[in-house]
């Protein structure tokens, strides 16, 4: 019987779902990583066919469009600049120029967008080209630096933000007690939230850039204001998903950040060549929309940031909303509760009221 009593004192129902929870957390975090990164292939990749002759461009678009497996979504584009700057403006990955005067073509590709999809590209421009007896020269319009391997840099400097939001986001409630007692103390939680963000940002990239490790090229204070609103963003909806659930708000951030955010971000594998499921909510994500923002500050000239900023920021107004509005309401409550029970009192001399007869 004294181990019974010990059992079900040290193994209590509120430690018993937290386990159950942290079991889900683990297998939900396999499932996602394996089931995301374990076949990466190209599908429907944006991708430009440029030909001096319209008809020329047109059989070469329906040609990649049979493609087994569906690899590219190819369109014509009218001619090598205008293939360039939609590179550099990211609407698409990749661009076949065709040169009926002789037998070798040109490929342009944007590794600091992917390496690994550059080279898919290349294989499959290759193949096609290489069924019409051509050959293809491929030309980098935005090259990853030779110090970014893979071009991960973007992704791990992201990881970087989203898990110091989320970590002290975490300390910061559970050093009280995991819920906030008043709007004062979640607006001194967000402000701090806040410093502790532009700092990160600042860190970050000043770690990743010439001063120190020289891995990714682009405006040094973009980088990090981006860095601070990444960080903001996913420290304050940490925030608020633990002042909606208490301490269970800390395994949510982690669903959302870790388990869902980081295999569908585009870092290991830019999202042409995620599966669907992963490749539909990455860029609605922090570290996708992050990931996605970073390769554009360090490669290509900051275009294409409207999107991922406003999801970015999106997150960061919804953490900061639901923060402050359940620390209210919450207050209202207990206001209301101290207010409407005991005796009623006599006003002027404190003493109980009480119905008498005439």
């Amino acid at each position: 019987m004294r181990f019974a009593d010990e059992f079900r004192s040290a193994v209590t129902p509120r430690a018993t779902l937290l386990v159950i929870g942290v079991l889900a957390l683990q297998l939900l975090f396999i499932a996602s990583y394996v089931g995301a990164l374990h076949n990466p292939t190209p599908k429907d990749v944006p991708f430009g066919v440029v030909a001096p002759v319209e008809q020329a461009a047109r059989q070469a678009e329906q040609r990649m469009a049979k493609l087994p497996g569906s690899p590219l979504d190819p369109r014509v584009v009218a001619d090598e600049k205008t293939a360039r700057r939609q590179i550099m403006d990211r609407k698409i990955d990749g661009a076949l120029v065709l040169d009926p005067r002789g037998s070798k073509d040109t490929l342009l590709v944007a590794s600091g967008g992917g390496t690994v999809l550059a080279s898919a590209l290349e294989t499959i421009a290759t193949k096609v080209d290489g069924a019409e007896r051509r050959s293809v020269e491929k030309v980098d319009v935005a090259p990853a630096s030779p110090s970014d391997f893979d071009g991960l840099s973007a992704f791990y400097l992201v990881v970087g933000w989203c898990v110091g939001g989320y970590l002290c986001a975490s300390i910061m409630s559970i050093s009280a007690g995991s819920r906030t007692s008043s709007p004062q103390r979640a607006l001194i939680r967000l402000g701090a939230m806040a410093v502790v963000s532009v700092i990160g940002g600042i860190g970050g990239s000043w770690i990743i850039g010439d001063s120190i490790l020289g891995a990714l090229p682009g405006s040094f204070w973009g980088l990090a204001g981006l860095g601070a609103l990444v960080t903001f963003a996913v420290g304050a909806i940490t925030l608020a998903l633990e002042e909606l659930t208490g301490i269970v708000g800390i395994g949510l951030a982690v669903l959302l950040v870790v388990i869902a955010g980081n295999p569908s971000a585009g870092g290991a594998f830019p999202l042409p060549m995620l599966p669907p499921f992963w490749q539909a909510i990455g860029p609605w994500l922090p570290p996708g929309a992050g990931t996605w923002a970073a390769r554009s500050i360090a490669y290509f000239h900051g275009n294409a940031l409207t999107k991922p900023l406003l999801v970015l920021s999106g997150w960061a107004v919804l953490g900061v909303v639901v923060t402050l509005l359940t620390t209210a309401l919450r207050e209202r409550g207990r206001s209301t509760a101290r207010h409407g029970t005991g005796p009623a009192r006599t006003p002027g001399n404190g003493s109980t009221s009480a119905n008498t007869a005439p």
